[in-house]
């Protein structure tokens, strides 16, 4: 069960602001089933001081993307007991009204879409005749696709501004965890950094699929005509699981 986005919101308004900027044991702002693995991670010394810069940032008046409530979204829209993918991305979108805690996923309104999740977009059509016009890939969470970034924020206008602050330790933490799940999952590594990042992957028990990065830098040089969708179904198809829905 998740806490609610209203529910953040009053405990925002009732806490300190430094309370509201992250997860405590009685403020949950992910999926509980991910609680009894990850909740350890906010008593060490790196989520500290990931907390400290978080709060002296905003209090220089930064603009921090996305919201607070929606720094888990990952987590809070796919439990831990219904983990079926894991597409890994970087850190979130810079750019106001983007970024809402989904890797490479945008809100609804967002036109155009960013050009990583155009060429995305462009391959599921290739590979399975799905065309997708709204970036929002909410309904792949909800499925089960993990789409967890590195990083879970940034700030707003600077690309790779929150690296090296403590997140990565995090997911780390985070991708380990769905690593030592029995079932296989299969786990989506686009670019370098993805792949360097998920090194840990037991690649004997789950399925790992790695390309180029669907950026418009490296997309042509191997990411399109990968066909992961239609492998990652294929995958779960033998496993006994139901496809996914690619559609949004």
């Amino acid at each position: 069960m998740a806490i609610t986005c209203d529910q953040v919101r009053h405990e925002c308004a009732t806490k300190s602001h430094r309370d509201a900027l992250m997860t405590t044991t009685d403020h949950l702002q992910f999926d509980k089933s991910w609680a009894d693995f990850l909740l350890p991670e906010f008593d060490k010394d790196y989520m500290k001081s990931l907390e400290d810069f978080l709060h002296e940032e905003k209090d220089r008046g930064k603009v921090i993307f996305p919201l607070s409530s929606l720094w888990f979204n990952a987590l809070n829209s796919t439990p831990l007991d219904k983990v079926r993918v894991v597409i890994l991305g970087q850190d979130p979108y810079p750019t106001p009204g983007h970024a809402h805690g989904l890797c490479f996923s945008v809100m609804p309104e967002v036109s155009p879409i960013p050009k990583s999740l155009t060429n995305i977009f462009k391959e599921l059509n290739d590979d399975l005749g799905i065309n997708n016009q709204n970036g929002n890939l909410q309904n792949w969470a909800n499925q089960g696709v993990l789409l967890l970034n590195s990083v879970l924020t940034v700030e707003q206008g600077q690309a790779k501004s929150h690296h090296g602050k403590g997140w990565e330790i995090f997911t780390d933490k985070v991708i380990s965890v769905v690593n030592a799940l029995e079932r296989p999952v299969v786990f989506v590594l686009w670019g370098a950094y993805a792949q360097k990042k998920g090194a840990m992957i037991d690649a004997s028990r789950h399925l790992v699929i790695c390309s180029p990065h669907p950026s418009p830098l490296s997309a042509y040089r191997g990411f399109l005509g990968s066909r992961p969708f239609s492998k990652i179904n294929h995958f779960l198809k033998q496993k006994g699981q139901s496809e996914i829905n690619w559609a949004v």
